[in-house]
C-alpha cells in the first residue's frame, strides 16, 4: 500500500515555494548575462523565458517542480507535469520536449516513483511534449517537476503579463482552491467531492486556454500559481502600468472551498502573497471572507489570467466553454488608475 504522500513532505505543491519577497531580495543582487537574443527575462517577472531565434521563431523556456500535493503518486506526477507546461501555453506557444525533474526519498520504494512518472509521461502525451531525459537526487523530502522548451512559430509573438489596457476584460479559465484543499487533504478534512474536485483542476492541461491566445486579442495573460490570484495579477499590472479592478463574487471556486477553510486548513502564502502584491493590491474590507483567501491562495496547476478586447470577450468565454474550460468566468476589467489590483465585495449594477 502506497503511502500518503502528503503526509511525507512539510508543505504541498506550489504552497512550498521560496517566500516571493525573501525570492525578490535575492533576485535583485544578482547580475545576469545579457544577450539581445534575450526577448523575455527575469527581469519581467513572466511565466517563462523567450530566446529569438535566426529563423524568426523563438524558444520558450520554463521549469517547474513541487512536493506532493495529493496522496495517489500518479496523479501527482500528472499535476506536476499539468502545473509545469502551464507556463508555455501561457506565453502563446506550443511544447516541444521536457526534461524530469526528480527528488526522491528511496525508503518510499520504486513503485511510488514509476507511478509518478507515469502520470507525468500520461499528461506529456496529452501535450504531444516527449519526456526525452531528466535528472534524479535522493532527498529527504519529494518533489517532481519538469523544464520544458517550448516554441513560437516565426510571426507569433510571446504573450506577455505586460500588455492590458483600460478597457479590457479579466477572464480566469480555472477555478481557485488548489492550495487550500490541497492543505485539507494533508489534515484529512477533505471529502470524497473535493478530493475529486481539487484532482480535475490540477491535472487538466491549459493546452486549449492557451490555444486561445493568439485566436483573439489577448492583450496580456499569465498563469495562477504560487503567488496567488494577488500577487500574479500585481504583476501584471506593474508589467501593463494597468489598474486591474476584480470583483470578489465572481471568483469561480472549487467545491469544499468554504468547508476547508472553516476548518482553518491555510498556507503561508495566504499572509505571503498579499505582502509580495504590498501597495498594489487593495482588498475591499467588505470582502467576504472565503473569496479573501481564496485570492490569496498559493495555486497549482492553476487557470490562465487573460486580458482580452472588451469586444471578444463574449466569443472568448463562449470558445473557452466548448473547449472544456467550464468554469471560466469573468472577473473583472482593466480600468484607468494607478498600478494595482482592487479586489471590490460587490458588482456594479
Amino acid at each position: 500500500m502506497s503511502p500518503k504522500l502528503t503526509q511525507t513532505v512539510s508543505c504541498a505543491g506550489c504552497a512550498a515555494k521560496v517566500d516571493p519577497v525573501f525570492l525578490q531580495q535575492v533576485l535583485r543582487q544578482i547580475t545576469w548575462p545579457q544577450d539581445e537574443r534575450v526577448l523575455v527575462g527575469f527581469g519581467d517577472s513572466d511565466d517563462a523565458g523567450v530566446f529569438a531565434q535566426a529563423d524568426g521563431s523563438a524558444l520558450v523556456a520554463t521549469t517547474d517542480f513541487f512536493t506532493p500535493i495529493v496522496d495517489d503518486p500518479y496523479t501527482y506526477g500528472a499535476a506536476a507535469a499539468a502545473n509545469a507546461l502551464s507556463d508555455i501555453y501561457a506565453m502563446g506557444a506550443s511544447p516541444l520536449y521536457a526534461l524530469s525533474i526528480v527528488h526522491y526519498p528511496e525508503s518510499l520504494g520504486a513503485e511510488v516513483l514509476t507511478q509518478v512518472l507515469q502520470g507525468a509521461a500520461d499528461i506529456c502525451a496529452q501535450a504531444a511534449c516527449p519526456i526525452i531525459g531528466g535528472h534524479s537526487i535522493r532527498c529527504e523530502q519529494m518533489s517532481f517537476g519538469l523544464a520544458i522548451t517550448g516554441r513560437l512559430e516565426p510571426g507569433q509573438s510571446a504573450i506577455t503579463n505586460g500588455g492590458a489596457r483600460p478597457g479590457d476584460a479579466l477572464i480566469l479559465s480555472k477555478a481557485l482552491g488548489t492550495g487550500i484543499l490541497a492543505t485539507a487533504l494533508k489534515k484529512d478534512c477533505l471529502d470524497t467531492t473535493g478530493a475529486q474536485a481539487l484532482a480535475a483542476s490540477l491535472t487538466r492541461l491549459n493546452a486549449h486556454a492557451g490555444s486561445c491566445l493568439h485566436r483573439y486579442q489577448i492583450r496580456a495573460a499569465t498563469d495562477i500559481t504560487g503567488f496567488g490570484l494577488v500577487g500574479h495579477a500585481a504583476e501584471l499590472a506593474s508589467a501593463s502600468a494597468a489598474h486591474l479592478r476584480i470583483y470578489g463574487p465572481r471568483l469561480p471556486l472549487l467545491p469544499g472551498l468554504a468547508d476547508a477553510i472553516a476548518a482553518g486548513c491555510l498556507t503561508r502564502g495566504d499572509h505571503g502573497n498579499p505582502r509580495y502584491a504590498g501597495e498594489r493590491l487593495r482588498l475591499d474590507q467588505d470582502l467576504d471572507p472565503i473569496q479573501r483567501h481564496a485570492a490569496c491562495d498559493p495555486q497549482s496547476s492553476g487557470g490562465l489570467l487573460m486580458a482580452v478586447a472588451q469586444e471578444q470577450v463574449q466569443d472568448l468565454l463562449a470558445d473557452l466553454h466548448a473547449g472544456g474550460d467550464t468554469v471560466a468566468a469573468i472577473i473583472g476589467e482593466v480600468v484607468e488608475g494607478p498600478t494595482h489590483v482592487e479586489i471590490l465585495s460587490s458588482v456594479p449594477a
